[in-house]
């Protein structure tokens, strides 16, 4: 089992931007550093990294998809962790704040001592907390999922049908609301949280007119060690036949995700450029990945 990868989408700052998110927290670093070339959108770097323990990825391929706040990667400092003081909330909210912009001040609110969501200069959102959860330890790093627009109200739902895909997949913490608040109504959720693929996962209701929906901006990356499991996932998620590219998709929420194939990421990683070359020439066409034929790539056959 893989975790999920957190997969980033910029015009051109991929590498840039992953030297300065390891730059954020303790055990965090540059995997490696890869390009894919000719693509419909040039010659693309492809970045693998770790944040606080958590594998993401980002690609600088064209000003197709900008950051939302529908996805944000929720930063948990626990006190009961080396890593969990309001001054490491500090330091790391002023480093985001340099050519940022704050969407919730950072202060103290009913549901954490001290918070603050912002987006980055490239975009990116984050949500820094002062945090206990309660249960299952939580890692540092946590995507978070607002469910707005049509879709508002379903993320209780939606949920459920994440870990109903995923072997193991089981509800955390669910606060849904107690009653009626303006437009968000009584049982949506305040917050909540999941896990699949030992991925935490957290997600939440919003029925302000907020003007933005979920977009390949940020996608769930899924690694796949067999066809079978690729065919499965795929088949499970996909709900839009347009957007199906590459191994991407978009599921009946509007998340995108790409499933692909394991071997893929040592392809980027240890693989020569023409290895590299070949493996992208193969899986361009395709909609849902076919490993047995990114294999021949691969190896020259």
């Amino acid at each position: 089992m893989h975790p999920i990868k957190p997969h980033l989408w910029f015009n051109n700052q991929a590498k840039e931007a992953a030297e300065f998110y390891v730059s954020l927290l303790p055990n965090s670093a540059i995997s490696f550093v890869s390009k894919i070339a000719n693509t419909p959108n040039g010659d693309c770097d492809i970045v693998e990294f770790t944040l606080a323990g958590q594998p993401l990825m980002a690609i600088s391929a064209g000003p197709h998809f900008k950051f939302t706040p529908a996805i944000s990667l929720m930063v948990n400092f626990d006190p009961s962790r080396e890593a969990g003081s309001s001054a490491q909330i500090d330091e790391m909210w002023n480093k985001l704040l340099d050519g940022g912009s704050v969407l919730m001040p950072l202060d103290s609110y009913p549901f954490s001592e001290r918070y603050g969501w912002i987006a980055d200069k490239y975009g990116l959102n984050w949500q820094l907390i002062l945090s206990r959860p309660e249960g299952e330890p939580r890692p540092v790093i946590v995507p978070s999922l607002l469910f707005t627009g049509d879709v508002a109200g379903k993320a209780l739902e939606a949920i459920d049908f994440y870990c109903s895909i995923f072997k193991g997949g089981h509800r955390g913490n669910i606060a849904p609301r107690p009653e009626d608040v303006g437009p968000d109504k009584a049982g949506t959720l305040m917050y909540g949280d999941f896990n699949i693929n030992d991925t935490w996962i957290a997600a939440m209701d919003s029925a302000h007119p907020h003007g933005f929906v979920f977009n390949e901006a940020l996608s769930f990356l899924v690694e796949c060690d067999t066809q079978e499991e690729i065919d499965y996932y795929f088949n499970a998620l996909s709900n839009d036949p347009k957007a199906e590219q590459c191994g991407w998709l978009k599921d009946k929420y509007g998340v995108s995700w790409q499933i692909t194939a394991s071997m893929m990421t040592d392809v980027f990683k240890n693989g020569t450029q023409e290895q590299i070359d070949r493996v992208t020439k193969a899986f361009m066409p395709m909609k849902k990945i076919d490993a047995a034929t990114l294999e021949k790539a691969y190896r020259g056959k």
